[in-house]
């Protein structure tokens, strides 16, 4: 004689559709899920991904290969305005220490780190050459600089007074002097590499302050040291781009 089932177990059974029921809208909830975030790639990245990737499975070179072991210790690729804060960091803990704090002012930058030094604690007026207390502040700076893959750009500026003498015509050559010495600094100290380095003269013409004060003046003479991004640093032409091959 077969058992008759009782009421609970018969409501139970129908139930059970609820419990697929329930793991098809957790499926669909995280496949929506998934689908958001995928859509807020930055599609140049995403671009760049699919082409490294699209380039090794044809047999191509690896995405690390482009980069020596050197440079991947050094954390080439990987040096982003997180770090260049460390940086700008222990610059201003450096300067305030020896108490020339108020010879340089730093910002971060789409650019990168901008180190502003002050024309008074590097040269003369009118003068590209640098003055003896000014060795002090380059080093400062070159302690944080030196070992690191990022290029480095340095930039002369001065103020809206016109200049013309023998030497320098106008703002433009000053300005071109004395970003090239600190260059030359650079290099002839501290061995950084010619090509990782550059040297820029705007004149007058990329102030940071109005030239409506005397202040404001002392503030656009000035010499910046950038510290490029990464991302710019690798788009900078190198001397390996121009090594011919030697022909018969």
């Amino acid at each position: 004689m077969r058992k008759r089932r009782s009421k609970t177990e018969l409501s139970s059974n129908q139930e059970r559709w609820l419990l697929t029921y329930a793991d098809m809208i957790t499926l669909l909830l995280a496949f929506f899920i998934v689908m958001y975030s995928m859509s807020q790639i930055d599609a140049k990245k995403f671009g760049k991904m699919a082409e490294a990737l699209n380039g090794v499975l044809r047999g191509g070179e690896s995405i690390l290969a482009k980069y020596t072991e050197e440079q991947l210790k050094k954390g080439h690729g990987v040096l982003k305005l997180g770090s260049l804060r460390m940086i700008q960091n222990l610059i201003e803990k450096r300067f305030e220490k020896v108490g020339r704090l108020g010879d340089v002012q730093t910002e971060l930058t789409e650019r990168g780190l901008v180190v502003h030094i002050m024309e008074s604690a590097l040269f003369e007026p009118g003068s590209a050459v640098l003055k003896g207390r000014a060795m002090e502040i380059l080093d400062l700076v070159a302690e944080d600089v030196v070992g690191r893959p990022n290029h480095v750009r340095i930039e002369g500026h001065t103020d809206d007074q016109q200049i013309s003498t023998p030497v320098y015509p106008s703002n433009w050559e000053l300005s071109s002097a004395r970003a090239t010495e600190v260059v030359r600094f650079f290099v002839n100290n501290y061995n950084i590499p010619p090509d990782q380095v550059s040297a820029l003269g705007y004149g007058e013409f990329r102030p940071i302050r109005p030239n409506n004060s005397i202040e404001n003046r002392a503030f656009n003479r000035r010499v910046d040291i950038v510290i490029l991004t990464m991302e710019l640093s690798l788009k900078e032409p190198t001397s390996q781009m121009y090594d011919f091959a030697e022909t018969e």
